[in-house]
């Protein structure tokens, strides 16, 4: 199986995934978006894992809701070694090097992976380890927080497949690596 590792998340028109202080306030800007499909559900059906940063994980894990994720999730983290004992079977640390990591997780089985996390998407970018991204884009300015792209070595191509307009509002983009 061709592994493939993918991006799906919002942002703001100025192009943050999260506000100052990790403020996920702006996701709630037009509410009416939570009651119609935008694909997510579809998405998560074709991945087989999940990799998010710790800060991620954190924000994630105090919501104070139920575990959102069905698949499993591998937790970049150099300082955790084991979770609460709530997300045991579910959250699994992984440190290394990026290509060590993706590594240890295809060794499990897991090829299509779901990449969740600014820093997270970020590091997989700059090694040109991202082959696909939906975003969707939320159209408000929040003026500063945690930005969706960083500074890379070289330019990346991505084509956009797909454009979608939600609520007449919401413009969600899809966008497939270009690999020469």
């Amino acid at each position: 199986m061709n592994p493939k590792n993918s991006v799906f998340i919002a942002t703001s028109l100025d192009g943050y995934i999260a506000g100052k202080n990790d403020s996920l306030a702006f996701l709630d800007t037009i509410p009416e978006i939570n009651k119609i499909d935008t694909g997510y559900e579809a998405f998560t059906a074709n991945i087989d894992a999940l990799v998010m940063g710790r800060v991620t994980f954190e924000i994630v894990k105090g919501f104070g809701t139920e575990w959102p994720y069905k698949k499993p999730v591998f937790v970049l983290s150099n300082t955790m070694k084991e979770v609460p004992t709530e997300y045991k079977d579910k959250v699994f640390p992984i440190s290394g090097s990026l290509t060590e990591v993706l590594k240890q997780i295809h060794e499990q089985g897991y090829h299509r992976l779901y990449i969740d996390g600014g820093k997270t998407i970020q590091s997989f970018l700059k090694e040109d380890l991202i082959d696909e991204m939906i975003i969707t884009t939320i159209p408000i300015l929040i003026g500063g927080g945690t930005p969706l792209f960083s500074d890379l070595t070289e330019q990346l191509e991505f084509e956009c497949t797909k454009s979608i307009v939600f609520l007449d509002k919401i413009a969600q983009n899809h966008y497939r690596r270009v690999r020469k």
